[in-house]
């Protein structure tokens, strides 16, 4: 991390070079991460069995809960460190360093004491019943005492990517998928821990990055650093940071929500393994979304910078090209799916009945996933130029107000196929809504 790593090219280099530069590695750590995700669910799904992946299940509300605090500071500020660098003001942004070390050290603290004081209502309340209650309660005591190095984690890493340095951004999340997967087989097969092993290894993999990425930003030479007098919470940092990174909190806060409703809707319409079919649907699905995801953390550095800049046809070149590769990501999503959803299934459990419940949900799930791409950078894309409020709308439409009230009428009159259909319905209603305000936008950014 040299002083030349000042991300000047942001404002001069070919966009479409810049995109790769920047994305490829976002995407490279977003698939891994995911993958993670993947191979930890298949751990647990043939070393402790189909019960274990239900229980497991029911801790993905938790999951995105945790995602969402570290969102709300991690995703805030570096969208605000990349504009503050197209503003060339490389003191507030060495501040956001600081305030970011500690806002999520409160935040990462306090979430922890407070859902462990009442950890198995809560997990109850999500959907779990007698059998799966003891294995989503064994994960999460483990995940919870360490979320405040999860929390310093992703932040951390959020900034890296934004102030210049993709490619170590991309090797802390290689790193601790590496780590990951040499951890979970050796703790679950091999000192036969269960599911505790699962969340030790995702624990203790942090833990090493994190050493890492303390290292990386304790050197001098590099124009933000540690150093005194930039840990006192500033009033301007704390509150634009919060504001912008309100977007993606309220949609992990709202998949919190929405996973809680869809839990309950398929124990209601089903059973436990129903819940366990969802953890596979979700697993995969969020693989495709994480690469989404990639692609919007490389896209928002070049669309804050410029933007903050006021280079406004490089925004727009930037948002086109981001649109067009999220889309093309989908498809191939759809196209695996669509073709191959009993393999695509049975690469988590040999349970046939397990198997069944998750084809159809596969299906019906990636029906309108070639549209959602385009409403994932569209929603990404107000957030990198500091529009918070139209990425809160998209998210939150998309996530709450049409998926909710779907979610809670279809099923009464299409069982388990109508919480499955429940989604896709949502999504499409959702990119409608996103085209309506990114045209919008766009004929704004045009004027300027």
């Amino acid at each position: 991390m040299k002083n030349e790593s000042k991300p000047i090219g942001l404002g001069t280099e070919k966009i479409g070079k810049l995109l790769i530069q920047y994305a490829i590695p976002a995407i490279i750590a977003m698939t891994a991460s995911s993958l993670y995700n993947i191979t930890d669910s298949i751990f647990i799904g043939h070393g402790v069995g189909p019960l274990a992946l239900s229980g497991l299940a029911i801790t993905f509300p938790l999951m995105n809960l945790g995602a969402a605090f570290g969102s709300l500071v991690g995703v805030g500020a570096s969208t605000l460190l990349s504009i503050r660098m197209g503003q060339k003001d490389y003191e507030t942004a060495n501040d956001i360093l600081g305030n970011v070390f500690v806002l999520n050290l409160i935040m990462g603290i306090g979430f922890s004491i407070l859902i462990l004081l009442f950890l198995n209502p809560i997990l109850v309340f999500f959907g779990a019943g007698e059998e799966t209650l003891r294995y989503a309660h064994d994960f999460m005591v483990i995940i919870l005492t360490g979320n405040v190095v999860t929390h310093m984690y992703f932040g951390l890493n959020a900034l890296l990517r934004s102030a210049g340095n993709p490619k170590k951004a991309m090797m802390a999340t290689i790193y601790t998928v590496l780590i990951n997967l040499v951890l979970n087989p050796l703790f679950i097969f091999g000192f036969k821990w269960g599911i505790r092993g699962s969340a030790f290894a995702t624990i203790i993999s942090q833990i090493i990055v994190l050493c890492w990425l303390l290292h990386l930003f304790n050197n001098k030479d590099y124009f933000i650093h540690w150093k005194r007098g930039i840990y006192k919470l500033k009033k301007k940092i704390v509150f634009d940071s919060l504001s912008i990174g309100m977007a993606p909190f309220l949609m992990n806060a709202a998949s919190c929500l929405i996973v809680i409703l869809i839990n309950q809707q398929l124990i209601k319409e089903g059973s436990d393994l129903a819940v366990g079919a969802y953890g596979i649907v979700n697993r995969v699905a969020f693989l495709f979304v994480m690469i989404v995801i990639g692609l919007n953390q490389g896209m928002q550095p070049i669309a804050g910078y410029n933007y903050g800049a006021k280079l406004y046809p490089r925004v727009i070149a930037v948002l086109k090209k981001s649109i067009l590769f999220a889309t093309i990501i989908m498809i191939v999503g759809f196209t695996l799916v669509e073709l191959f959803p009993h393999a695509v299934a049975s690469i988590f459990t040999t349970e046939t009945s397990l198997i069944d419940i998750a084809v159809p949900g596969l299906r019906w799930v990636f029906i309108c996933y070639p549209l959602v791409g385009f409403q994932m950078v569209s929603s990404a894309f107000f957030q990198s130029i500091g529009k918070a409020n139209k990425s809160i709308i998209l998210s939150m439409t998309r996530q709450v107000l049409f998926l909710i009230p779907i979610l809670l009428i279809l099923p009464k009159y299409w069982g388990i196929t109508g919480v499955w259909a429940s989604m896709t319905i949502s999504d499409f209603v959702s990119v409608i809504l996103a085209a309506i305000l990114l045209w919008i936008e766009l004929k704004n950014v045009k004027t300027k």
